[in-house]
């Protein structure tokens, strides 16, 4: 059944892939995005290039934390269904500027949510980070944990932003919300930021890698697509009239390490890393680990690309794409 969505992010890594899956399926779009210069926003504009080219895309720039903007985008389509996909983005980040990670992640998601009430708007699906967790003891990570450790400003917006979609469940009890915690997101328009586009870069281009710590550090990295069905399941989710607001882990559920990672890179791009070994990094967790039994059941969640086919996937999209963005060394 076709619907109505209004995505914010929409010009994004995660958000671009969301609108043309949603396109794909029939659904009308309304995408926001603010475009900032967090990265190069026309490497953000080519993501959604092929959108605007549907009849059934709108664009709105505009700011999740403008309350006037929202509502009117709000009544221009009058979706059926709000997914809620801006942030500020990056832990090393959020610990130079938290008010302003604040400001966006957790008033902007408020923003959005009172918006999409004040319209009659149900449903919603908001995005939320495996960081959550911080450094937990027990592995894999359970959304039944308590979450209550976050080790960057970063990840206590984002446990503040699922908050957030508590209370409004809470005094609302019309709608229905769907949080999701995303865990290393990666694959074609990764941010350029971001540890794998920016080692590709550096390896493809014989300059040195940063790497921090001893490269023992893992990850649940999660090929784009597999998040992407996590994202339309959960947009169906919404539909069931027993939903109140309810927690996702989306993974792979499997973990690779900092080191293997490298290798993996080198493999595909045929070329051997420089490594600079740096210490370890404020905000950075040791492990992140999905389990995704929740997913599984509720969601019908089926990640199907695991890493070692999905690097070689991303570099095949990095060459078709050399040069765009530059590595972001911060």
């Amino acid at each position: 059944m076709a619907e109505r969505v209004l995505v914010t992010g929409a010009a994004g890594f995660i958000g671009s892939h969301v609108v043309d899956a949603l396109l794909a399926r029939g659904d009308r779009v309304l995408g926001v995005d603010n475009f900032d210069d967090f990265y190069d926003p026309a490497l953000k504009r080519a993501n959604i290039d092929a959108a605007c080219a549907s009849s059934a895309f709108t664009l709105h720039d505009a700011d999740v934390r403008d309350a006037t903007a929202m509502a009117r985008a709000m009544r221009a389509i009058e979706p059926d269904v709000v997914v809620h996909l801006a942030a500020r983005a990056g832990v090393r980040p959020s610990i130079a500027a938290p008010a302003l990670y604040a400001d966006v992640n957790v008033r902007g998601t408020a923003v959005v949510l009172e918006a999409a009430r004040a319209a009659g708007i149900r449903r919603a699906v908001v995005a939320s980070s495996s960081s959550v967790y911080g450094n937990a003891s027990q592995v894999p990570f359970s959304e039944s944990d308590a979450a209550i450790q976050p080790v960057s400003p970063y990840a206590a917006t984002k446990r503040s932003a699922e908050l957030v979609c508590e209370t409004f469940a809470e005094l609302e009890p019309r709608i229905r919300i769907v949080s999701l915690r995303f865990f290393t997101v990666y694959g074609p328009r990764q941010r350029p930021d971001l540890a794998i586009r920016k080692f590709a870069s550096l390896i493809s281009s014989g300059r040195p890698i940063p790497v921090f710590g001893d490269g023992s550090s893992s990850r649940d990295y999660t090929y784009v697509s597999d998040t992407v069905q996590g994202v339309l399941a959960a947009i169906d989710r919404t539909r069931a009239p027993e939903v109140r607001h309810e927690l996702y882990n989306l993974g792979e559920s499997q973990t690779t390490t900092l080191s293997q990672l490298i290798a993996l890179l080198e493999q595909a791009l045929g070329c051997a890393a420089i490594i600079e070994r740096l210490p370890p990094q404020p905000g950075d967790v040791l492990c992140t680990f999905a389990d995704i039994s929740r997913a599984r059941e509720a969601l019908g969640y089926a990640p199907s690309v695991p890493i070692q086919d999905g690097i070689p996937r991303f570099v095949a999209w990095f060459r078709d794409n050399a040069g765009q963005g530059t590595p972001a060394l911060r």
